[in-house]
């Protein structure tokens, strides 16, 4: 059996830490933390899982920290955690198995990181990420901010799913901030964060910056695919905010000259004609998205939702629209299945009831 080390950094997260700690020391030979700066209990609570608790002073880098850590592993592998991800009892069973079962020609475990959850818990926004790392590799951490390792060599795809949980906002702008420190200081964004710079600058309202980066970014050849039909999603955002749907239209559409069609993508498409009063059009696409096939492990974002619940409610709409209530009808009780208590399905129910005597 391999062994394995937990590398984390945290700061402040007395509220979260051991929620995590608790089920993953079950697992891991080594537990490394380094601490950025807490003024809290969170050094406390490290200190009862492990004896290798580090200051790290922090730097306005994520990347140096975790670098730092990986120095002093010394187990055949090493995993990394964040101190608001949760790991649940089945997922923790999974990841004793893989332990126990893990070819060590392996160099590189990708797990899914579920980060958006509706209000029933289930999983609505998700992502594969290189997870557990082969220490002999020496791979490193790269990026200020958004910082990743970049997978090389064997790598599988395990079934264990890691949530991402945070409890409380943090600092909205921290990470916008990195970049513009960056920036200013003289540094030239190498493609991915050209992207991640223009999701801060959207999360932050900056709409036309928002434009201006993300246009440039598609421009780069050398952009990753996954993360070009991203920005092609932000812009079209973008532009939507911007109240230009025009060019929302062409920017998603813009993706399709780069790969198939994107379930998300489709979604976006058929939600413009609908705001046109074109059903049939709008119908069209949010059909198209639900014969997308559901790969997560292009490692692309995926948002669950658009392989199946949001066209069925839209569809439901799009054949109300065009007087064909019982495909309606048929579209409603397809996502009835999926969120039975949804307040859009809920009042479907109710309308089809009244107007047609459907239940």
């Amino acid at each position: 059996m391999i062994s394995l080390s937990l590398c984390m950094i945290v700061k402040n997260e007395e509220a979260v830490l051991e929620r995590i700690l608790k089920p993953v020391s079950q697992v891991m030979d080594a537990i490394l933390i380094a601490d950025t700066g807490s003024s809290d209990r969170t050094k406390e609570i490290a200190e009862q899982y492990t004896s290798q608790v580090f200051d790290f002073p922090w730097c306005d880098d994520f990347s140096a920290p975790r670098n730092f850590l990986l120095e002093k592993v010394r187990t055949d592998y090493w995993m990394w955690l964040d101190a608001d991800d949760v790991l649940d009892e089945e997922n923790l069973e999974k990841l004793k198995s893989l332990k126990e079962t893990l070819d060590p020609g392996i160099d590189v475990v990708m797990m899914e990181y579920a980060a958006g959850f509706d209000q029933s818990g289930r999983t609505t926004f998700s992502y594969f990420r290189e997870r557990i790392m082969k220490t002999s590799r020496n791979f490193r951490w790269n990026g200020a901010v958004h910082e990743t390792v970049i997978p090389e060599g064997n790598i599988i795809y395990s079934d264990v799913v890691i949530r991402h949980r945070k409890c409380g906002k943090g600092d909205p702008d921290r990470n916008l901030r990195i970049y513009e420190k960056m920036l200013a200081g003289g540094e030239t964004l190498e493609p991915r964060h050209q992207l991640y710079y223009g999701r801060e600058l959207y999360y932050h309202q900056r709409y036309p910056e928002t434009e201006a980066v993300l246009v440039e970014f598609l421009k780069n050849p050398s952009g990753w695919l996954e993360n070009k039909i991203d920005a092609c999603f932000v812009l079209g955002q973008c532009y939507r905010k911007m109240g230009e749907k025009k060019y929302a239209l062409e920017a998603f559409l813009y993706s399709l000259t780069m790969d198939v069609p994107r379930a998300e993508i489709c979604c976006e498409v058929g939600k413009i004609f609908l705001e046109r009063e074109l059903p049939r059009q709008a119908g069209y696409w949010y059909g198209q998205a639900l014969t997308v096939p559901s790969d997560k492990k292009k490692c692309g974002f995926f948002m669950a939702e658009c392989h199946g619940f949001v066209p069925y409610m839209q569809l439901c709409v799009c054949y109300d629209k065009m007087g064909c209530p019982e495909q309606a009808f048929f579209f409603h009780k397809k996502a009835k299945g999926l969120k039975p208590e949804d307040p859009g399905v809920l009042y479907d129910q109710k309308y089809f009831w009244e107007k047609y005597g459907l239940a």
